[in-house]
């Protein structure tokens, strides 16, 4: 089966009165802040342009995902919706899948530069089993909201069915799942308000949509843009595949064992290293929320070095994966870093010439993952030496 992925990025709402394009997306439509608050009111939908549909049908489908990704699937009812992880057999992340179910067909939801090696992977891989991969970004759009609220209720009757089942989904890192596991120590984790939901729209019917934000509706929807996105998602401390993933990362370091992980299931690729950083060792590195000085004008940008010390002392512990101005934090972002950093330690960033103080939030403790308590054995041939 060949691939037929189409790399061009062209956003359904590029269109609309004020819309301030990048790279393809929306970034805005003139007011972040205020698209940010109408997300989060439940009252404004994104257009997600740089997503991907591939589908999975047959009887083994939900078995052979199962058998290939993180988290347990083979118990998904018709509407449920899951996340899962394609790891590497040393336990690094390569893909990030969000689906839905409708009992028949497995409706895989992945970003765009990711879709094209998913498929061709998942093609390879299904030998004699009955399974069929299918690229449906041609025929389906992605638009993405907060809460079930105005918005919600005006896009229902455009949400694409399949099987009886509207293709919708529910982001489950608002509540730890069954199976997985957080190492954050907050009681009152930012994910728990992060209501966000995907759904699909038949390419045909997105000038309904765009109508909708146009003409406005009962009750008002209007669009935000991917910069009103990407700082509510950098609040609720949510990792995304295409900002906090590099070729090192394991999902311990991202606490992404909250919702895509299921630790008691069967095999899978990078199971055992999965199961040997979270019971008998640490993830080499930890993901953390970062406050930035607001009194400079430049916002960090991805890649960017965050440096703990002055002087001599001064060392690069991490970088910048994803950087916002929030609507109340101000400027914010999300970095990874090393696991031994100082918690108490006000970092720097470098961008641009310019220093950016940084204040750490912990998400990822620097003690997480020996849950087994299994105590560590002396070296062989180690002297112990008496305390004088």
């Amino acid at each position: 089966m060949s691939n037929n992925l189409t790399p061009d990025i062209v956003a359904v709402f590029s269109e609309l009165p004020g819309a301030v394009t990048d790279s393809g997306l929306v970034a805005h439509y003139g007011n972040p802040v205020a698209e940010q608050r109408a997300l989060v009111a439940g009252d404004a939908i994104v257009d997600l342009a740089d997503r991907a549909v591939l589908t999975v049908s047959g009887e083994d489908r939900l078995t052979w995902l199962d058998s290939l990704t993180s988290q347990q699937l083979t118990g998904l009812h018709p509407g449920d919706s899951a996340e899962t992880l394609l790891l590497d057999a040393n336990g690094r992340i390569e893909h990030a899948v969000r689906l839905v179910d409708d009992g028949t067909t497995c409706w895989l939801l992945v970003d765009a530069s990711q879709a094209a090696g998913l498929f061709d992977w998942l093609t390879r891989m299904r030998f004699r089993l009955r399974v069929d991969v299918v690229d449906r970004t041609a025929d389906f759009a992605t638009f993405g909201y907060l809460m079930d609220a105005g918005a919600a209720h005006a896009l229902s009757p455009l949400v694409a069915a399949s099987n009886g089942v509207p293709v919708l989904w529910s982001d489950p890192w608002s509540e730890l799942q069954n199976g997985g596991w957080t190492y954050s120590t907050t009681t009152e984790h930012p994910g728990a308000g992060w209501k966000y939901r995907e759904c699909l729209i038949e390419r045909s019917r997105t000038p309904d949509v765009v109508a909708l934000v146009r003409e406005g509706s009962v009750p008002k929807v209007r669009a935000a843009g991917m910069l009103a996105l990407e700082a509510l998602r950098i609040e609720a401390w949510r990792p995304r595949l295409v900002t906090e993933v590099d070729e090192r990362t394991v999902p311990h370091e991202l606490d992404w064992l909250r919702s895509a992980v299921h630790l008691t299931k069967g095999c899978y690729r990078g199971q055992e290293t999965v199961a040997k950083v979270h019971n008998i060792g640490h993830p080499p590195r930890r993901i953390v929320f970062l406050h930035l000085d607001g009194s400079e004008s430049q916002l960090p940008s991805p890649g960017d070095e965050v440096v703990s010390g002055e002087g001599e002392d001064r060392k690069v512990v991490g970088r910048i994966t994803s950087s916002a101005r929030h609507h109340e934090l101000g400027p914010i972002a999300l970095a990874v870093v090393r696991r031994r950093t100082d918690p108490s330690a006000t970092l720097t960033v470098e961008t641009g010439g310019t220093l950016v103080a940084a204040a750490q939030e912990i998400i990822v403790s620097p003690d997480a993952g020996a849950e087994a308590g299994v105590p560590r054995l002396p070296r062989l041939g180690a002297v112990k030496r008496r305390p004088r």
